[in-house]
């Protein structure tokens, strides 16, 4: 045989679904929340490859991580695997990894998990990396009062919370008891105000008659805000109903309230009059403000964008970056006609995106021209806020809606948006027993979840080890036989 014909022999055939799949448009997904995932699940029917990348193995469902936090739900509840969800979409494929470098003019993502580095090309990027917590500069308060935006914020403080009652148990000091018994809330918002009245009817529903030298019922719950009313996104008349039924819960509410420093022991408060007081808590829940992915200023730098005071980016009517058509930003990285950072805008934002996508990748396919995008319109179905069980505030368009009637409805909504039947069922079981008896099924905890932060701000300071460089997989199973495509 001459060499010639070996070389011709050795090379491999390009067979019509391979060609089909080396030319298939691929989608790469930054992020598992709302805008991520609908994202995903949007282009299910789509001529694409969808690569998901996220930090995180599942989907976490954030409004209802305080009733973690709490003792109502458990974590699986709300937070479903990512894979399980998108097993049968046979065009989808998910990589674990935290984001750390976007390439804009070569089109290529970087994300890392443990010491393996992936760099997975795409030819359109939806980036929906959420946001985290913000301490406005103050970020060793993280370590005494922890935020609520991960499934390892819930779980601390639900050791915390748990653990404080246990603590004053075995205390002899009153002092030191009305310490331990002492939560403090910051941030008088949807999640302050429903972590608060949680705090309280744990407090004086579910451990009530548990301890035998402490009164549960004597905790002190405090909800600190610098704005001068509760629910500031909503109507001042549904601000004023959750703030008089967190009241009669026993809720101290302290607004126009700034926090100045803040350690193991308790917090430094600065009144709207300029007094500056000492508030002795073991207990801090953070909910104060929120801040975009830092992904959101690397995309600004290499595209020329403009980031707001919460480093989200500034994007363009069909939520694209200045420059690049084939970049959408949703959900809480973006800024848009101050569109609110809630769930439904990073919901309606993922599923917009994957149309303009897939309606290009049609018109294309079919040799016509890429259609003219039509602008982002945000659908508001309203807020909702629960308070306590059987009360809550609603409110949708010029409609406001309080007490049991809303809280109803802030249930259905809620469930609606849970990922899969098994979490639905689930919940409803979960919440049959919280809300129409004393009981929670969720009040484990180990001292590993209360010390975990600690730990992590000693481990944070290692040199990182050396990372290994890797090419992601081409997704080559979208073109498979299902048989043949889970070999």
């Amino acid at each position: 045989m001459s060499a010639s014909n070996a070389a011709v022999s050795n090379t491999p055939e390009l067979t019509p679904a391979l060609a089909q799949r080396v030319h298939r448009h691929h989608v790469v997904i930054i992020g598992s929340g709302f805008g991520g995932l609908f994202a995903a699940k949007q282009l299910r029917k789509a001529n694409v490859d969808v690569t998901l990348i996220a930090k995180t193995t599942h989907h976490l469902f954030q409004p209802l991580l305080y009733q973690v936090a709490t003792g109502i739900l458990s974590e699986g509840e709300i937070a479903p695997s990512t894979r399980l969800i998108l097993k049968d979409q046979h065009n989808a494929s998910v990589i674990l990894g935290e984001v750390n470098a976007i390439d804009l003019e070569n089109k290529t993502v970087t994300s890392q998990f443990l010491e393996r580095v992936t760099e997975t090309s795409y030819d359109s990027l939806i980036v929906a990396a959420g946001a985290g917590q913000s301490y406005f500069g103050n970020d060793h308060f993280a370590e005494y009062a922890p935020g609520m935006k991960t499934i390892d914020d819930a779980l601390e403080l639900r050791g915390r919370i748990i653990g404080a009652f246990d603590q004053a148990e075995l205390a002899t000091d009153p002092a030191e008891i009305e310490k331990l018994l002492t939560f403090v809330v910051v941030g008088a918002g949807p999640t302050g105000v429903e972590m608060a009245g949680q705090i309280a009817e744990l407090a004086n529903k579910t451990l009530d008659g548990t301890f035998r030298h402490i009164d549960s019922r004597s905790a002190k719950v405090i909800l600190l805000d610098a704005a001068p009313k509760v629910l500031p996104p909503f109507a001042d008349s549904l601000g004023q109903s959750a703030a008089k039924r967190l009241e009669k819960m026993g809720v101290d509410i302290q607004l126009g309230a700034m926090v100045t420093d803040l350690d193991a022991h308790g917090l430094t408060v600065k009144d709207s009059d300029g007094t500056v007081r000492r508030i002795s808590a073991k207990t801090k829940v953070w909910s104060a403000g929120v801040a975009a992915s830092p992904l959101g200023k690397t995309l600004a730098e290499q595209s020329g964008a403009e980031i707001d005071r919460a480093g989200r980016v500034l994007v363009n009517k069909d939520l694209t970056l200045p420059g690049h058509p084939e970049v959408f930003v949703v959900g809480d990285m973006m800024s848009l006609d101050k569109l609110p950072g809630v769930a439904q805008v990073a919901i309606q934002g993922g599923r917009y995106a994957a149309r303009v996508i897939e309606d290009g990748v049609e018109a294309v396919r079919a040799g016509k021209d890429v259609p003219e995008r039509t602008p982002f319109k945000y659908f508001d179905k309203g807020s909702m806020a629960t308070v306590s069980r059987f009360s809550a505030v609603a409110q949708v368009g010029p409609i406001k809606i309080t007490g049991f009637i809303a809280w109803v409805m802030w249930l259905l909504v809620h469930l609606l948006y849970i990922v899969g039947f098994r979490s639905r069922l689930t919940t409803v079981i979960s919440w049959l027993t919280a809300f129409f008896s004393k009981g929670r099924g969720q009040l484990a905890i180990t001292e590993q979840q209360v010390d975990a932060r600690r730990a992590m701000f000693y481990f944070t300071g290692n040199d990182p080890v050396a990372a290994p460089e890797v090419t992601a997989p081409e997704p080559e199973f979208a073109t498979l036989p299902l048989q043949e495509s889970r070999r």
